[in-house]
């Protein structure tokens, strides 16, 4: 039987200006540089450099523009052009004075690791179809240096795109060349052949071999260290079995980060500046080489030539609608640059003033227990606004440059009942194990009996969240010989 019933639902849908707009929020500094450099591209209507004053005009005012060729669906014209009252997308984006911040940003002349592997391939004798295997190939390397794809994947992707049908024999007689390619290791499709093919392009010693035996063979005990097993099976002393290791330390676990990552750390450009001056912060937005945008007076010229035109033809009224789309995405997209200057404004000055004693010291005891929800609170906005800000914004400051969301921690209790943020509590964590014995590392239990004597009650549990947070493995797989 079929019923009819009535439900009310509320619901909340952002706009895809709200979109574009949080999307803004988000990009860091070079990133937000280059959406700009775009749009102007994109939309003749954004002007860089000086606007002319609106007193110049005030002339394209008609109060008796009225004509019966222009019907009720025209656009209404001199809501572009008068200027009784200046609207805010009319001025200037940005409020300061140009010659305040140096214009200038560090660009990186080092090539991508894609770039810098398809250069190589070009003193490889390929045929075209090679080439395009070797594309491939390249294109499905990962940041860290591995193929990320199967050679099945690489297989049905080709045929695919490129109407080729490829053998694997073919695609891993080209995968072989590649590996030789620098950095060692580079296209592997794991850890175990990213380290066996370091291995075998080294000097080949007594060393490398049992480091090699190690990898090949009893990759699953190195894994595990079990390091007597090891001697067993391959009948050597702790002695071997430690030059083994050494040299097998000597390897690069992610050959194609020493690449990216080099590439990336020049390409970060703090978004905030911070000083202090004594006893006093200031912080500013880092806006080097962000121009001033405005709406261009070529387009308020075009409409002054459509409102004095007597005929309006159907080719003028498209290019008038066309236009008006151009100067309300331009009108948005300046007003949304202001927002989110002031978004970002509110976040890092209350960041900055609920952590002034770090900021006036440096000392990083002295971070004081902060949540997203602190700072959201402060603002008047959304906590997911706030982590917006803090997992894509670096600020500068003299104690170095550090991703906002470093300032971030947990309330925790020490022994005296003080409030303390895990933070500090990371970084005693950190100095614990790294300054144990390696012979007989700490499990997460006796960490957390060491960080009691220190006047830190902390649960297992939340010791290994900790350690886990720091990057540093299980006690059994931190023991070393």
């Amino acid at each position: 039987m079929l019923k009819q019933n009535l439900t009310f639902k509320l619901n909340q849908k952002l706009s895809p200006q709200q979109i574009k707009l949080m999307k803004l929020i988000q990009l860091p500094t070079l990133d937000f540089e280059q959406r700009i450099k775009n749009e102007i591209e994109e939309n003749p209507a954004l002007d860089t450099g000086i606007e002319e004053k609106a007193s110049d005009f005030e002339s394209y005012e008609d109060d008796n523009f009225s004509d019966s060729n222009i019907e009720k669906s025209d656009i209404d014209i001199e809501a572009y052009i008068n200027e009784d009252e200046i609207p805010s997308y009319k001025l200037n984006s940005y409020n300061y004075n140009s010659e305040e911040q140096e214009k200038s940003t560090p660009i990186s002349s080092h090539t991508s690791l894609h770039e810098n592997l398809k250069n190589q391939t070009n003193v490889l004798i390929l045929t075209e179809k090679e080439k395009v295997i070797s594309e491939f190939i390249i294109g499905s390397i990962d940041e860290s240096g591995y193929l990320s794809r199967s050679i099945d994947e690489l297989i049905d992707d080709i045929a695919f795109t490129q109407n080729e049908i490829i053998s694997s024999k073919q695609i891993k007689k080209i995968l072989n060349m590649i590996q030789n390619l620098e950095p060692p290791g580079i296209a592997s499709r794991n850890l175990q052949e990213c380290l066996s093919l370091q291995l075998k392009r080294k000097p080949q010693t007594n060393e490398i071999s049992i480091a090699s035996k190690i990898i090949d063979d009893g990759f699953d005990l190195f894994s595990k260290k079990h390091f007597k097993k090891m001697q067993e099976k391959f009948s050597i002393d702790q002695n071997l079995l430690k030059k083994g290791l050494n040299e097998i330390e000597k390897l690069n676990p992610k050959p194609g980060g020493s690449i990216s990552s080099f590439s990336e750390n020049n390409h970060i450009v703090p978004d905030f500046i911070l000083t202090v001056n004594e006893n006093h912060i200031s912080v500013n937005l880092n806006r080097r080489n962000a121009p001033d945008l405005h709406i261009s007076t070529n387009y308020k010229e075009m409409l002054k030539g459509y409102q004095s035109s007597r005929i309006k033809s159907r080719a003028q009224r498209e290019t008038v609608q066309f236009i008006k789309q151009k100067l309300d995405a331009a009108k948005w997209f300046i007003e949304a640059i202001n927002q989110r200057y002031q978004t970002l404004s509110l976040t890092i000055d209350a960041i900055v003033k609920f952590q002034t004693e770090y900021f006036l010291s440096g000392d990083e005891k002295k971070i004081k227990p902060m949540i997203l929800k602190d700072i959201a609170e402060k603002i008047n906005m959304d906590i997911s606004t706030v982590s917006r800000v803090a997992n894509s914004k670096y600020l500068e400051t003299p104690y170095g440059t550090f991703l906002l969301k470093k300032f971030f921690s947990e309330s925790l209790k020490n022994l005296e009942g003080e409030e303390v943020s895990s933070y500090e509590i990371k970084n005693i964590l950190e100095s614990l194990i790294e300054s144990e014995n390696k012979k007989n590392p700490f499990s997460d239990m006796a960490l957390s009996i060491e960080l009691s004597k220190k006047g830190y009650s902390l649960a297992r549990r939340t010791v290994a969240k900790y350690r886990e947070q720091l990057n540093f493995p299980v006690a059994r797989l931190r023991k070393e010989l």
